[in-house]
């Protein structure tokens, strides 16, 4: 909304500042983070008013076991912020804005529907899985099919730029890649769901994921530096940076809370949507094979709870972890949850900043 106060520069220079992204961008920052912290102390009320409290599993860490009844379903803080902040500050003209809206509507609603059946209407089960693979699917084939259809860049739905090579060198799916891009998303939005498992380790981990997309947003939406770096110009993806910098800012203002120890726990409420609007992020910038990297922490922990499944399977019951996701196997390893939380927060800087670095590396 204030970036349409741009066209009155020629009536007062000064108004010229809302026509940058670097300058919405750290606006959309300020707002996420000052409408998370000022609206978290009413939401964790109300959410302990309604008793809609954490439950515990008795075979999990021990250290667990105090958290029960600790406020839940605090990622409407994220998403409420989220929404506000970019409808403040985003241009509300660009696809890509819209796109990932839709993305982080649609995952967000099942993430609540998931815990409103869990935690109000007392079913330990949840929302059916099959429903929220059907809306994981649903949102999947959305983006992949509007991009398809509307392709953000000649080369969609193609190819794939292979980081740390030069930016001639891609990697062509053909057909293929328009499941590779689905799985992609759904893959994503559910390794942030299994992340999400100590106090402020998803909410910290989304935060550096987020900002080095952020960055590859800006640079692949201006011409000059996408020619100069070498990678994929994208017209309008500058304001996917917008975007992810309000997700960052309402990230930051739900961990003020979130930190050890937690005040108030995301749930599914926000933890689906975070993964899979950043992998749709991806796909829209052409920048797909980063996020492994940038977002390393959740392929860990995905790999963990695949590999550890796998060798239950093979040997009969034996473990390969002492629990799964990895996060649990390091606590029951002895090591305080705080100390956990931190390491993973200080792989997942080294991670972004590795992502980063294929900007130059090519």
């Amino acid at each position: 909304m204030f970036y349409y106060l741009s066209h009155l520069k020629e009536s007062l220079s000064v108004f010229n500042v809302f026509n940058y992204i670097t300058f919405r961008c750290g606006a959309a920052v300020l707002t996420g983070l000052l409408i998370s912290l000022l609206i978290a102390p009413a939401v964790i009320r109300k959410l302990r008013s309604y008793k809609i409290g954490q439950v515990q599993r008795k075979d999990g860490p021990q250290s667990h076991l105090s958290k029960n009844g600790t406020p839940t379903m605090g990622g409407i803080i994220i998403i409420i912020s989220l929404l506000s902040s970019v409808l403040l500050w985003a241009r509300l003209d660009n696809r890509f804005v819209w796109l990932l809206l839709v993305v982080s509507v649609l995952l967000s609603f099942v993430g609540i529907l998931d815990d409103y059946t869990k935690l109000v209407k007392k079913n330990p089960n949840g929302a059916p899985s099959w429903v929220k693979l059907v809306v994981q699917i649903i949102t999947a084939v959305a983006v992949v099919g509007y991009l398809g259809a509307y392709p953000p860049n000649p080369l969609y739905p193609y190819v794939l730029t292979v980081p740390y090579f030069n930016g001639a060198f891609m990697l062509s799916l053909g057909g293929f890649y328009l499941v590779f891009a689905m799985l992609m998303i759904i893959g994503s939005s559910n390794a942030t769901n299994l992340t999400d498992g100590l106090d402020g380790l998803a909410a910290g981990s989304v935060i550096f994921c987020a900002c080095a997309y952020a960055v590859f947003a800006y640079l692949a939406g201006n011409i000059g530096f996408a020619s100069y770096l070498k990678i994929i110009y994208v017209a309008g993806g500058g304001e996917i940076a917008v975007f992810l910098s309000a997700l960052i800012g309402a990230c930051m203002g739900f961990l003020w809370y979130n930190a050890y120890p937690a005040q108030v726990f995301m749930g599914d409420t926000s933890s689906l949507f975070l993964g899979g609007v950043i992998a749709t992020a991806a796909i829209c910038i052409k920048q797909e094979l980063v996020l492994p990297i940038a977002g390393g922490i959740f392929v860990m922990e995905t790999l963990s709870v695949i590999i550890q499944m796998g060798y239950f399977r093979l040997t009969g019951g034996k473990r390969f972890f002492k629990m799964a996701p990895l996060h649990h196997h390091f606590e029951l390893k002895g090591v305080a949850e705080p100390k956990v939380i931190v390491r993973f927060w200080i792989v997942g800087i080294v991670l972004m900043l590795m992502a980063l670095a294929s900007l130059k590396i090519r």
